[in-house]
């Protein structure tokens, strides 16, 4: 559903990605890890189409995101660590605009409207300013936004942030029920690393632009003690041995 391949991006001199290759199928919950720095949020906002790449591919659902980046970006949504809404909309006014540059029938997008407000408990605010809004409110309400048409591919940058533990937990079993029942792909960018460890499963790790780690957590977890490492049973462990603890990868040649 994703298909990444020799993907690079330099700001100016700065180097961001260097030849990324990754594939996400259907049905999938991935998590996208790394130290500040590591290329992960410039990764998501390539496949989003807001950032072009300096070399390399990148598709959704067979779509290059920067030569079908219209299909591309109909086929998914992408939720940053910042949400943003207008204050002096609703949330329910913002919805109805989110389904209307989606030219949604009206009818539909009521209907989801009211169906998404339950799932994230949105109903008794929806006819409230977006500006009353708590950051964490604002939050469930972008997401809401974000599976209005019923992409293929949701992509999410720090979903948790500003989450109370109830919301999180909510978010949780959506994010499952959208791959494993409905068959979305899931990526997530965290730095929460037991959320990538409950939900994920599998895990790429970034590092100072390159792929260090891929795999399941029992792969992760293989991997270092090919490397010699210990068995660590945490994904916080794993995470730290292969990013050296402070964002620069092992020698070892990226997996």
């Amino acid at each position: 559903m994703i298909d990444i391949a020799g993907l690079t991006k330099h700001y100016g001199s700065k180097p961001a990605l260097h030849g990324l290759d990754l594939s996400l199928k259907a049905g999938e919950v991935f998590a996208l890890l790394g130290p500040n720095g590591a290329g992960k949020t410039t990764t998501l906002k390539i496949l989003a189409g807001l950032v072009r790449p300096t070399s390399g591919t990148a598709r959704v659902a067979g779509f290059d995101v920067v030569a079908d980046s219209l299909r591309a970006r109909q086929l998914l949504s992408y939720v940053p660590d910042e949400p943003y809404l207008y204050d002096k909309l609703t949330g329910r006014e913002f919805l109805r605009m989110v389904a209307d540059l989606y030219r949604l029938p009206r009818t539909r997008t009521e209907e989801e409207i009211a169906r998404l407000a339950d799932t994230f408990e949105l109903t008794g605010v929806m006819d409230d300013l977006c500006e009353s809004y708590s950051h964490g409110m604002k939050q469930r309400v972008v997401i809401a936004s974000a599976l209005l048409h019923e992409p293929r591919v949701l992509i999410l940058d720090e979903p948790t942030v500003g989450l109370d533990p109830k919301s999180t937990r909510t978010l949780k079993n959506t994010l499952l029920d959208l791959a494993h029942v409905r068959g979305l792909t899931v990526l997530i960018s965290t730095h929460t690393l037991p959320l990538a460890e409950e939900l994920a499963d599998r895990v790429g790790i970034l590092s100072l632009g390159r792929l260090v780690a891929l795999g399941t957590l029992e792969e992760l977890r293989r991997l270092q003690q090919d490397r010699g490492a210990p068995g660590h049973q945490r994904l916080e462990d794993l995470f730290l041995d292969l990013t050296g603890g402070n964002g620069n990868a092992p020698s070892a040649e990226p997996r």
